[in-house]
């Protein structure tokens, strides 16, 4: 009965996935939908997500289910080590199943994830046809290896993502290509300004903020970007 449970709520996970990559869709929500799925799903605390500057290759945080995964994932990017850094370099999963067994390898790690509450740490390569444009980041409260089929089904939600990112349209044109990824990160700047006006306006956390957003962008059926826009700019106010 849990693997049917599980069976239905992966295969609304892929509806909900494709269902996104319609016309001009929103490439941060995409993301976002993939992070939230990944995280339910796959019995991580946390997930996020990073992708490679078009321009410069080097890698940003530009989707996260909570504020301490995304320090975690800062951290790395901040000190250039770090599994999820080392899974973008490699195109392959790598799993950190216990922090607390790293020994000397990358330094501060261990302590920066520890903090933030988390065991144990796995990342997925966002791939295709051996390119790798980021990586999928799942952080666990508990020590452990992921299952082969966790693994699996990430690597799975990961590879959907890529494709939705990419599409045939960005695979044959490289400027497409370039700017839709060039859009997730300078949307994510700005969308990281909007949550730290609305943090404190409203006197909540940046998790908190960040969901107001969001659920302001749905319920009015516009782009998180552009609302995010309008509240760095005041001209909108949660």
């Amino acid at each position: 009965m849990a693997s049917e449970t599980r069976e239905r709520q992966l295969t609304a996970a892929f509806v909900t996935l494709a269902d996104t990559l319609v016309a001009d869709y929103d490439v941060v929500d995409l993301l976002q939908t993939l992070v939230d799925t990944c995280r339910d799903l796959l019995d991580a605390s946390a997930a996020g997500i990073m992708l490679a500057d078009s321009a410069t290759g080097e890698l940003a945080v530009v989707a996260s289910t909570s504020e301490k995964s995304r320090l975690v994932e800062v951290m790395q990017l901040s000190s250039g080590f770090g599994p999820c850094v080392e899974c973008f370099h490699t195109g392959t999963a790598v799993s950190v199943s216990d922090v607390d067994n790293l020994g000397d390898r990358w330094p501060g790690f261990r302590e920066a994830v520890l903090e933030q509450g988390f065991r144990s740490v796995h990342g997925v390569p966002l791939r295709l046809r051996g390119r790798v444009i980021g990586t999928l980041n799942l952080f666990r409260a508990l020590p452990g290896e992921m299952s082969a089929e966790d693994l699996s089904v990430a690597q799975g939600l990961a590879d959907v993502a890529t494709i939705g990112i990419l599409q045939e349209r960005t695979i044959r044109e490289a400027d497409i290509a370039k700017k839709q990824l060039q859009h997730a990160l300078d949307s994510r700047v700005l969308i990281e300004q909007a949550k730290g006006v609305v943090a404190y306006q409203r006197d909540v956390d940046m998790d908190a903020a960040f969901g107001i957003l969001r659920d302001y962008a749905r319920s009015n059926h516009e782009n998180l970007r552009d609302v995010a826009q309008k509240v760095v700019q005041r001209s909108l106010s949660l």
